[in-house]
């Protein structure tokens, strides 16, 4: 069987704490001529456009931004990424480029993520690793986009773990958003683990999966009165994610973990920076992460877009369809993505564009810009 890495997305590139270690940092100067070529590709040349990375100082911490878009005027979009740790910028120019012709994008590494890791001394930033500090954290950056780039207001958009961070800011600072857009979203974490489970045991079994079988039976009932420890976890994400629960009809998702090595946004010490992260990240915000539950939250203050991978099991989407169909919102429409599991901007980039460009957009291009 190829090599599962076992808790994606919820700690999406989690390793052995040695491998992420910054002086084991493999040298991959060997990609640097198909980087250029990525980045060329990538280049914004239209006179309207705007692409900027900068760093900036939010939460007491210095955090890594990245801008891009085809045209100032279009509505801009802040995206919270997946992990705890797993930043998008090193693997946007898989799935963004044909966004940026229609929205401009905000990418950030959060703090304990990617460069945002490497730019701060861990020991400043340890015991901030908080879900409400990286509510606020995004706030803050919402705030200090608009009035850089002179928006009234931004589309938030999150994947995976990033959907607990930007639900709660949409929750709390309804005012800076057009609208909401979550991706692989997570309501209830125990009722998630469940699902999840039950799917891959189901399956291993359906398949007669003798090892399957008995790693996960050996934690069963799952997550049950047990608590819920780090081990755990790697037993119950493997399987369903093997039986493509995190990519549809794939056992890995090489694509992902390996797109780093052509990003020409990330140099080697931020590639191994996004292992080192999840390590780094993980431990400290696992117990806030398991009590999460967004389902006694009956109105939402904005238009809430949920996109659903119909194979997603890392954050199923049957308690966020569940959810969406009983919650008040000014507007909310489900998406359901029939070819995809978790990793929906990556998988169906087309269904993902076309999505944004009906639900999301025509609830922005209202956005004139601040005076």
């Amino acid at each position: 069987m190829k090599r599962v890495v076992a808790l994606a997305m919820l700690a999406a590139v989690l390793l052995p704490a040695h491998v992420g270690a910054q002086e084991r940092c493999p040298d991959r100067s060997g990609y640097a001529p198909a980087r250029e070529i990525v980045a060329d590709l990538g280049r914004i040349v239209a006179p309207e456009g705007v692409q900027e990375e900068y760093a900036v100082e939010i939460g007491g911490i210095r955090q890594w931004v990245n801008v891009r878009g085809q045209d100032r005027d279009n509505p801009m979009v802040l995206f919270v990424h997946g992990g705890p740790a797993s930043p998008v910028i090193p693997t946007l120019w898989q799935f963004q480029r044909p966004l940026e012709e229609y929205f401009t994008v905000v990418n950030y590494d959060q703090r304990g993520a990617g460069k945002t890791l490497v730019l701060n001394p861990q020991d400043a930033v340890a015991d901030t690793l908080h879900v409400q500090r990286y509510v606020d954290d995004a706030i803050a950056l919402a705030e200090h986009l608009r009035t850089r780039y002179h928006k009234r207001k931004l589309v938030l958009m999150a994947h995976s773990w990033g959907t607990v961070v930007a639900m709660h800011a949409a929750l709390q600072r309804p005012d800076l958003f057009h609208a909401y857009v979550g991706i692989g979203q997570v309501i209830n974490v125990r009722t998630n683990e469940q699902v999840s489970f039950d799917y891959g045991l189901r399956t291993a079994r359906a398949k007669g999966n003798a090892e399957a079988i008995r790693e996960m039976e050996s934690i069963a009932p799952y997550p049950g009165d047990t608590p819920i420890t780090r081990e755990r976890i790697i037993i119950a994400r493997k399987w369903p994610q093997f039986y493509g629960g995190l990519t549809a009809y794939r056992e890995d998702s090489k694509y992902f973990y390996q797109g780093p090595r052509l990003s020409p946004d990330y140099d080697d010490a931020a590639r191994c920076a996004i292992n080192a992260g999840s390590v780094f990240s993980l431990g400290r915000l696992l117990d806030e992460f398991l009590q999460v539950d967004f389902t006694g939250v009956e109105r939402f203050p904005i238009p809430v877009v949920m996109f659903m991978g119909r194979h997603d099991y890392t954050t199923p989407s049957e308690p966020t369809a569940a959810w969406l169909a009983r919650v008040q919102a000014p507007y909310k429409r489900g998406v359901w993505f029939e070819h995809s599991a978790h990793m929906m901007p990556w998988e169906e980039p087309g269904k993902t564009l076309v999505s944004l460009l009906e639900h999301v957009r025509p609830r922005a291009i209202d956005d004139a810009p601040a005076k």
